[in-house]
This record gives structure tokens, sequence and C-alpha cells, in this order.
């Protein structure tokens, strides 16, 4: 009887840590009104982190901006941890915690700088970096290891602050984490200081650029490092670092020039690296991976392999491309993730390009196509939060939408397109954007109207549907009847490869033979 009293009250204790760890967290959607009333400017984040006990403690300072006195600053912040005070002007004030909202009564001043103390155990992520939260393991050699993703559940599940996507601290983030020796705390921006007092090291990291809520993030472990200087294709020399677990110590430098390859690639295609003043690195996490500014995480598995005379990991390419599409080009809607990953997962297959030639580049787009189903469109609605936006065919059709406009628009405007978009001050940074920014810089930059193809393609699942019909002895009649505007196609015929514009409307193609419609698969087209 007593055993069976012990295993039900593990069952229940297992039962209220799994309804904590399966809260569903999104961020995103209609923006408070109360949050539209100020700007956050700076975080300097202050946490000591207790792998023992899978918690966390300290402090938020928020520098913000705001047009008129507030009576209510509205923060974000998961109910489980404990708001211990909050600070303004070095006086306690009053707060109320209640679900994942934090309301601050500021005191009768014009501060514009509060402090939030607060602390407790972390939500565990069940499914990471999908399903995010912490995880914390052990690695072969005894050492805790921590790894923290929330790109779905947003900033708030490890610090107080605005959680929205349209807000980012313009002036960057302070980050200080304490951790016991001997184990080092990976994060963003530079390293500016390290301290060691009373069997425990701070670190202190700092960056000033522009960053999203999900990109500001920290990993813990003993870790072995490996760095070198990368010259960007501007002249800037630039620091690089990868840091792995001690039992992978002997992959760190292949890692490196792995990573050393990548950057080069996405530079070659986007222009230079984002964040010079700060780092280029990866860190090995408990998890898969995600695009954390200055600081991917890694957890691959080193699982290489070779493209032309290079070596790639697909994982790492990935994760550093969001660099430029998603870190430097934000969208402050979920509605147009597609932005983030679709031109990222595009940057993936631009590396087989560069390396293994037009074969293998057309072979990776194909192998992509046989798993787009097409069950929604790549924009979702406006206001969307990041649970419904993120699907997959942001990835893979917003890639390859993006596939077929290099063949409409044709290389000679497209490759210098890619990169005055990711140059264009108006979308950097601090400027977010929506998915009409990149159609209509497109649109602009080419003097093309394109506005059909991205309205079909991006805003439906319909796809154009191209008919063919035998017309006399050497000629085929084609059309697409069920679009309103100008699609150039490629065909092979008796004669070769030829490029013809179809529509609604129409035309002669000729031949001695059959014809083959996009013999190369540069477009999603309706299935016969």
């Amino acid at each position: 009887m007593k055993r069976i009293l012990i295993l039900f009250l593990t069952f229940l204790a297992s039962i209220e840590g799994f309804a904590q760890i399966q809260k569903n967290w999104t961020w995103g959607g209609p923006i408070d009104p109360l949050q539209q009333k100020f700007q956050v400017m700076h975080y300097q984040l202050e946490l000591e982190l207790l792998p023992e006990k899978q918690e966390i403690h300290g402090k938020n300072k928020i520098t913000f901006q705001a047009e008129e006195k507030l009576d209510t600053l509205r923060l974000n912040l998961i109910e489980e941890y404990k708001v211990l005070k909050v600070l303004m002007n070095g006086e306690e004030i009053a707060f109320d915690h209640h679900g994942d909202i934090l309301d601050i009564y500021p005191i009768d001043c014009t501060c514009e700088e509060v402090e939030i103390y607060y602390g407790g155990k972390t939500p565990i992520a069940i499914r990471p970096p999908w399903t995010g939260g912490f995880t914390w393991e052990m690695d072969e050699l005894g050492n805790h290891w921590m790894g923290l993703s929330s790109q779905n559940e947003g900033a708030k599940i490890f610090m107080p602050c605005l959680d929205h996507p349209s807000s980012e601290p313009l002036n960057g983030v302070d980050l200080i984490f304490t951790a016991p020796q001997p184990y080092f705390v990976a994060s963003n921006g530079r390293l500016l200081s390290t301290k060691e007092q009373n069997g425990k090291i701070a670190y202190h990291w700092s960056t000033r650029y522009p960053i999203n809520n999900y990109n500001i993030n920290f990993t813990l472990g003993v870790f072995h490092q490996e760095a070198t200087l990368f010259k960007s294709e501007d002249g800037k020399e630039i620091p690089m670092h990868v840091w792995v677990l001690q039992q992978n110590r002997g992959k760190a430098l292949e890692l490196l020039e792995v990573l050393r390859t990548s950057a080069s690639t996405l530079e070659f295609y986007f222009g230079p690296y984002p964040f010079p003043d700060d780092k280029i690195a990866v860190v090995e996490t408990p998890y898969l991976g995600m695009e954390h500014q200055t600081i991917n995480a890694y957890g691959n598995n080193f699982q290489f392999e070779k493209i032309g005379n290079v070596t790639f990991d697909w994982l790492l390419h990935h994760e550093l491309g969001h660099e430029w599409f998603g870190n430097k080009i934000s969208v402050k809607d979920w509605a147009d993730f597609w932005i983030h990953e679709g031109l990222t997962a595009y940057g993936d297959w631009l590396f087989y390009l560069k390396h293994g030639g037009e074969e293998a580049y057309h072979e990776k787009v194909a192998s992509v196509k046989t798993n787009i189903r097409n069950l929604r469109p790549v924009v979702s609605p406006r206001n969307s939060n990041s649970d419904f936006a993120y699907h997959p065919e942001i990835y893979t059709k917003g890639a390859f939408i993006i596939h077929s406009l290099r063949y409409y628009i044709g290389d000679e405007l497209f490759f210098p397109m890619l990169k005055a978009f990711v140059s264009d001050e108006r979308f950097t940074y601090e400027n977010l954007v929506v998915t009409s920014d990149f159609t209509g810089f497109v649109q602009d930059y080419t003097g093309i109207d394109l506005q059909g193809f991205f309205d079909l393609y991006l805003k439906t699942v319909r796809l154009p549907d191209v008919k063919v019909k035998k017309k006399g002895k050497k000629g085929y009649q084609v059309s697409v009847p069920n679009i309103s505007f100008d699609l150039p196609v490629e065909f092979k015929t008796s004669h070769g490869y030829e490029r013809h514009v179809l529509s609604s409307k129409p035309i002669l193609v000729k031949s001695e033979g059959p014809i083959e419609v996009d013999p190369r698969g540069w477009y999603l087209l309706a299935k016969k």
C-alpha cells in the first residue's frame, strides 16, 4: 500500500509538472493598446543561473520612452516566476502580476527606467526549439548543459519585457549572467568582462544593435572554444567563435571552418555580415538550433557533408542565414514570418549553387518541391500570433517563390536585387518590415509589374494551371486560363529550351515533337 501511495504521489507530481511545461505560450497578434504607448530603448538583464535547481533569479532594468505620462506600464512575464519588487527612481512601486501580464504603476515622476526583480523555476521545453523553454541536460562528462529556445513563446518565458514582434530595444541589450564555476555562459554581442568571486563567474555581454526579443539568448555549459578573425567583404575583421562541449573539442576547428565558409557564401549573395561590431558565433546546444543574433544555437551533431570542394552543415548555414533575414531584416507582424524563413531557406539553396553549380542547385530545389503540399497561404492574416503563422510552408513554399522569382526577372536583376534589399536602410535593423515592403521593393528595383505573381503565390493556394492543346502538325496552343498576369515560362521543344510569356490568352509554341512545360521546375504549377 505504501508503494502504491508513493507511485500515486509521483504521478500527481508528474501531472503538475506536465501541465506547467505543456502551457501554450505564444506572442504577436494585435498589440495591447497600453503597450503602444511606449518604446523600449534598452534592456539590462542580470541573472544568476542555478543549474542544480533549474532556476533563474535576478532583475531586468528596462529603459523606455513614452510621449505621455503612463498610468500603467504593461509588460509581459509568465506567471511561473515570482516578482519580488519593482523599483522606479530608487523607490519600490506598486505592481500587479496576473497571468502573463505584469502591470506596473509608475510614480509621479518623469522616470523612463524601471527595475523588476524576479525569479523562480524555469519552464521546461518539451520539443525545442519548436515548443520552447529551457532545456537542462548533463553532458557526457557529467557537467550541466543548458539551452534556451523561445521563438514561438517570446522572451516573457525568461525576462520581463514588452513581448511583441514590433518591439525591439533600439539601443540593444546588456546581459550579465552569473554561474557557478567552471561554467561558461555564451550570449549575444561582445563579452565585455569576466569576474570571478566566491566560486561564481559573472559574464557581461553587450550589443548596441536592435535585437528581436526571441534572439536574446544564453547557453550554459563547460565548453571548448576555437576562434579566429573573419575578414568581411567590406574589409572589416570580425571575431569568429565556436563553443562546443569538451567531448567534442576535436570537431571545433572543422566547425570553425564550416562557419567561415558559410559566412563567406552568405556575404557573396546578401552582402556584408550585419553585426560586425559584435561577432560571428555558434554554441553547441542540447536542441537542434535557432538563430540567436550573433550566437546561433547549434545542435546538429557535426553532420557535415561535401558540396563541391567545401564542407557544409545545413543547420549551421540556415541559422547563420538568419543574421540577414530575421535579425537584420525583421518583421513587425508574424503574418509575414515567411520573410524570415523563406528567404533564409532560399539562402540554403544558394550554397548548392555557389559550390555545386546549377545542377546541384536544381537537384536541391526539386527535392524540396516534392514536399510542398500547398495547404496554406504563405502570408497569414494581419495580426497573426506565432503559433498560427508558423507552419512548414513559410520555409519551403516561401523559398520556392524566391526561386521562381529568379527565373521570372532573370539573374542579371535577381542577384543584385537581393543584395540591394538587404542593404536598404528603410528595411533594416530598427526599421521593421511587412510583405508589401519586399514585394514593392522588388517591383521598384526591376521595373516589372509582379503584383499578380506575388498575390497568387504568397496570398493564395491557387497554382497556375497550364493548358496545352495540339495545334496542327508542328504546333501547340498554350495558355494559363486561371491567371490574370503575364508569366514567363520555360519550354523544352524540338528546337531546345525556349522562353515564352504565358497568360490567359493562348499562344502558339512551335515544335516538331511533344513539348515539356517548365522542364527544370522553376514554378509551382497545378498538377495534371
